[in-house]
């Protein structure tokens, strides 16, 4: 007789512990991290993610270049000094003409565009020309960028910003190179800060090149000739010029023959 094997008890809970196991093993769990979803794909956007990241990118701001003087290439812009806020540009028609025009720039700031500030104006320049190396007596004017930082005259001051010195050494007479009267012609003037020490009278004799490389270059009235060197324009505009220049804003001349000034 065999011996007896006793049955283990029953768990009456077992089969349904089954069936939950079976369950999630299909249906997942919150235990169990969830898939992705299609629309978010991992890895490395594609075309379609690139075109929607351009979409939404702020476009390039344009640097904008301030306009420039006409007329001046980058060899004479260069030569206009960054704080110079009025620029009295003369344009002589070519290298051995003693005729010229003139128009005042100016412009808000450094940063800001150059505008012209008055008319087209007739002038006048040396009898022989323009020159890059000017020497007292050759009759030429000299070519370059200047400050100009003093004013002058026989008549009264007619409102000008910049130092006046009205003196009666300012009258002259005699005849220019085709016979006319050069009387008022230094009426006013404003001294051209070529070969001088600026902050004095334009009747100041100060040659700090020496004496051959000329001076007592200026700007003056008109009479109706060429110059020994000067630039001439009409009393009129010298009134306008001399009422309009502010030493504030560091007033250059930029003077020369169309082609130098091109360069």
């Amino acid at each position: 007789m065999s011996a007896h094997v006793p049955e283990p008890p029953r768990r009456p809970w077992a089969p349904a512990v089954l069936v939950l196991i079976v369950f999630l093993f299909l249906s997942g769990c919150a235990d169990r991290p969830a898939a992705a979803p299609a629309a978010f794909p991992h890895g490395a956007a594609g075309p379609e993610a690139e075109g929607e990241r351009a979409a939404l990118a702020v476009p390039a701001v344009p640097r904008v270049v301030p306009q420039e003087i006409p007329g001046l290439g980058p060899a004479t812009r260069d030569l206009i000094p960054s704080g110079a806020l009025q620029a009295f540009v003369v344009t002589g028609e070519d290298a051995d003409s003693n005729r010229s025009t003139a128009v005042l720039y100016a412009r808000d700031s450094p940063a800001a565009d150059w505008r012209p500030v008055t008319g087209l104006w007739p002038a006048h320049n040396g009898m022989q020309g323009w020159t890059g190396f000017h020497e007292a007596g050759d009759l030429r004017s000299p070519t370059g960028v200047y400050a100009l930082t003093d004013a002058g005259g026989l008549l009264p001051d007619p409102g000008t910003l910049l130092p006046y010195d009205q003196h009666e050494y300012f009258a002259t007479d005699g005849e220019g190179f085709f016979g006319e009267s050069l009387e008022g012609s230094f009426d006013y003037v404003v001294a051209i800060n070529y070969n001088r020490t600026p902050g004095v009278s334009p009747l100041d004799r100060t040659r700090p090149l020496g004496a051959e490389r000329g001076g007592g270059i200026w700007i003056h009235v008109d009479h109706g000739g060429p110059t020994q060197g000067c630039v001439s324009v009409e009393e009129e505009h010298m009134e306008e010029l001399l009422r309009t220049l502010d030493p504030a804003k560091q007033p250059v001349i930029v003077m020369g023959d169309a082609t130098s000034l091109a360069r």
